[in-house]
């Protein structure tokens, strides 16, 4: 079956081995001569390679990847990786999930593909059902430390996650899979999966590396809980490479596309989330389906269930990757991409179609949450309140380059300049669409055919345009000294960020809220809604006009490291990184309550310190390392989004982190190979964090995790660890080979989480009038245990080499448990606004490959 694994991927691809463990094309090349210290660490040990460099690095290869189901997210698969924690949303990979890398949020985790950022420009968030297929990826490289310097990222702080998709091969060849599943957990109902993939491998068409894959995939499965609901998902790649002479020069250019259509796919707050019920987690939503809508000026329940919501996206890229050698020892790599986003997130609303009354005035638009057209939607001669779509819409194109110049001042030290360039133009709507009269919308993107009020005017409920640019210049040494023994990086970025800001809506409070006005109409609701500001007080009243900012941050960020080979198996390794987050825009337009300029309106940047420092052992049976970290952050931002996505962020201050993560590999025979990994995370925020009140008998304050002091009402965050972030992970994987057959088991549990940062449970309190009741002033999550089964068996026996027949079983024991959830700063369990999604439930897939 190793066979079967290798031949697949050599009809693929042949990987260059230096791409494997960095994030840019110059990064990769720059560090090669450190990495690839000999076979075996480069081919590594179960599928986990642990690359001998200065920071703490993971990478998974094709072994381990296509043992995992078919069409899986590859955020899934790196949950295998010490101190990553992820929840899938479903068991196939096709609705999204949420994934933390030593406790930091994804939008602290730059994922890059080929080196080119996937984050949201906007709020820095990672899309995992947006991945490139599985089978396309030589290796993903896990940084669980600071970024490489040419790294254009505007937050990461918590590490990276890069994917390399296959270098074309010099041989024709043709890889398919057919794959089916389903969920068999308890009370699941049929609930089936189909997916489809093919790729062309053309070979070297000219004779002189001039070479290409094509591939395209299909997928579709039904709602992983409720009676409602399906998940489509089909992308398209195409990858094509010209060698340049015989020295490792190319250029290559990939294209990528993926459009998803799924509805919502977890489920609202429930109880059972802290019960450990799993008897409702399987349910039918309750406006009932099939239904029909209310055309009356009275709407009813009809379209508007949580699990009716959509979240469609069309997302594509196009990738430019290259290396030249200009002379003997100097050499130019240039990276680029264009990237394009359409998507959106939200359900329906109740809207007006009388006006909005201000000031003795008619308006039409979107007023504290509503909207009002100011006309007769469906016809029935009733100014009343009709069901409209009106999802959180967002339209992203990025342009990214990354140029690096290295130059070998002889064979043992080098150097290299790099200027990395990234412009994403960011798009935020939230216009109303029509539904069919069985509820479903007319259209999944309303914004292409919006509805308007009697002037023609397309009403949203918010609207603004973002410019997020960076600038980044950077420079690199690495020297290696005492034979080799001793390596030493030495390195420093300047990152110079502009966000240009556009909000075209009235700003109503410090919370972000919007009142969004016709043009038309701006000037007459703007004399109707005075604005004013008190100095003395810092309070804001009114709506503040729509209008425009520019602001910047930059800062000079050092990257240190060194690796130091105390015998040939033995080394250790240190790494030290400054690193940089730029608030997001919904945390800048928060702030437009307030003047420009004043001590109000300011949102600082996060900054981090954080060290790194290995153990490493390395043998051709046994690979193994032990890592110690610890960060220290000032201004820590946390961001809490709501079930559309809309982000709140709060500044909990200075905030330590630290841990070990550990892993080791062993395989005694070429039959078995043995993996297990650890981490311990500890989280500690500094200081107590303000709140709007402390209110007698709330929840936080019967817990005493609230207190007014001078006036001022406080949070107890001191001491507390952040939420989402677990204490401790491990796990493990078995695998064994048998002639035709290769079976694998692995297995992972993740601790407790908070659902906020003061993290309250449930519990019972007595009232200021002697009332004893439960309170639920937070909660946390239960940990819990996860095993996956694995079982391929190879058809080359029968004629067919490059065949086999695969079987996947995720969660096997159904265990229930909690994945992603809606936390906050304060967010209390009873919060009828927050959500969660259950961790995906048991379920079974097979699949045929074919190749040639």
């Amino acid at each position: 079956m190793k066979q079967f694994l290798m031949c697949s991927a050599a009809m693929i691809a042949v990987a260059a081995p230096s791409a494997a463990f960095a994030q840019s094309t110059g990064s990769a090349d720059f560090e090669d001569s450190i990495i690839v210290t000999g076979a075996r660490v480069s081919e590594g040990i179960a599928g986990v390679k642990i690359p001998d460099s200065p920071k703490a690095k993971v990478v998974l290869g094709q072994e381990i990847i296509q043992a995992q189901r078919p069409g899986q997210s590859i955020n899934e698969i790196i949950n295998l990786v010490p101190g990553v924690s992820f929840t899938n949303n479903d068991p196939w990979g096709s609705s999204g999930g949420n994934f933390t890398i030593r406790g930091f949020g994804a939008d602290r985790i730059s994922q890059t593909f080929d080196g080119i950022p996937l984050n949201d420009s906007g709020n820095y968030a990672v899309y995992t059902n947006q991945q490139v297929d599985p089978e396309l990826i030589e290796n993903v490289n896990v940084n669980l430390g600071s970024t490489d310097v040419d790294s254009p990222t505007a937050a990461a702080v918590g590490g990276t996650v890069n994917i390399n998709t296959l270098e074309p091969s010099d041989d024709y060849g043709v890889l398919a899979s057919v794959s089916y599943g389903n969920i068999v957990a308890n009370g699941s109902g049929d609930r089936p999966y189909f997916r489809m993939f093919g790729v062309i491998n053309t070979g070297d068409i000219t004779g002189h590396g001039t070479k290409a894959w094509f591939s395209a995939s299909r997928a579709k499965n039904v709602a992983a809980y409720a009676n409602y609901g399906d998940v489509y998902k089909q992308q398209y790649n195409a990858k094509i490479w010209q060698d340049i002479g015989d020295n490792g020069d190319f250029i290559s250019i990939a294209g990528h596309y993926n459009q998803n259509r799924n509805n919502f796919g977890g489920s609202p707050f429930r109880a059972n989330a802290f019960t450990g019920d799993k008897s409702g987690r399987f349910y039918n939503i309750s406006g009932g389906y099939p239904c029909t809508l209310s055309t009356t000026s009275t709407p009813n329940a009809c379209g508007t269930d949580f699990e009716r919501r959509f979240n469609p996206s069309n997302t594509g890229n196009v990738r430019l990757n290259s290396k030249f050698t200009l002379a003997e020892r100097l050499t130019l790599s240039i990276d680029g991409a264009y990237q394009y986003v359409k998507a959106n997130g939200g359900g329906t609303t109740s809207a007006n179609e009388t006006s909005f009354m201000s000031g003795g005035q008619p308006f039409t638009g979107n007023y504290n949450g509503s909207f009002y057209f100011g006309r007769d939607l469906n016809g029935d001669g009733v100014l009343g309140r009709v069901t409209v779509l009106q999802p959180s819409q967002t339209n992203t194109r990025r342009w990214v380059g990354i140029a690096n110049l290295a130059y070998d001042i002889n064979d043992s030290n080098r150097v290299r300049l790099s200027y990395s360039y990234d412009r994403a133009r960011h798009r935020q709507t939230g216009y109303a669409g029509q539904l069919k009269a069985d509820g479903s919308p007319t259209d999944v993107f309303a914004i292409n055919d919006p509805l308007t009020d009697a002037a023609g005017n397309a009403l949203t409920k918010r609207d603004r345009l973002s410019y997020a640019t960076l600038h980044q210049i950077a420079g690199e040494y690495r020297g290696q000294f005492f034979d080799d023994a001793l390596t030493v990086l030495i390195g420093g970025r300047v990152p110079f960020f502009t966000r240009d800001l556009n909000n075209y809506c009235f700003t109503t409070s410090t919370g972000g809220f919007v009142n969004c006005v016709p043009s038309d109409q701006i000037a007459a609701y703007a004399a109707a809604n005075p604005y004013s500001f008190n100095d003395a007080t810092g309070r804001a009243t009114g709506s503040a006009l729509p209008q425009s900012r520019k602001l910047k941050y930059d800062k000079f960020l050092p990257n240190l490291g060194a690796t130091f080979k105390v015998t040939p198996e033995i080394s250790i390794a240190g790494s030290y990184a400054k690193n940089l987050s730029v608030p997001s825009t919904d945390a800048l337009y928060n702030a437009f309550s307030f003047p420009a300029g004043s001590t109000q309106a300011k949102r600082v940047a996060e900054t981090s310190d954080s060290f790194d420092a290995s153990l490493r052992y390395t043998t051709p049976k046994v690979q193994a390392a032990i890592t110690g970290w610890y960060s220290k952050y000032k201004n820590r931002l946390i961001t809490a989004y709501d079930i559309d996505g809309n982000g709140t962020t709060t500044n909990v201050g200075p905030v330590k982190k630290y841990g070990i993560d550990g892993s080791i590999s062993y395989s005694p025979v070429k039959e078995l190979t043995a993996y297990l990994f650890g981490s311990y995370i500890k989280s500690e925020i500094q200081n107590d964090s303000i709140t709007g009140s402390c209110v007698t008998d709330s929840d936080i304050q019967l817990a005493g995790l609230c207190y007014v002091q001078n006036g001022d009402a406080f949070l107890r965050t001191a001491g507390k660890r952040e939420r989402e972030a677990p204490k401790y992970l491990f796990g493990g994987r078995l695998q064994g080979n048998l002639g035709d057959f290769t079976m694998g088991v692995q297995a992972k549990r993740t601790s407790s989480r908070f659902l906020n940062d003061i993290n309250g449970e449930i519990q019972t309190a007595t009232t200021s009038t002697g009332v004893t009741k439960l309170i639920f002033p937070g909660a946390k999550f239960a940990g819990y245990t996860i095993v996956d089964l694995d079982l391929r068996y190879s058809l080359a026996s029968l004629g067919m080499e490059k065949g086999a027949i695969q079987f996947n079983v995720s969660n096997l024991f159904d265990k229930f448990y909690v994945g992603s959830f809606s936390g906050g700063l304060d967010t209390l369990a009873s919060s009828s606004s927050s959500f969660v999604n259950f961790g995906s439930p048991r379920a079974i897939s097979a699949s045929l490959i074919v190749g040639f």
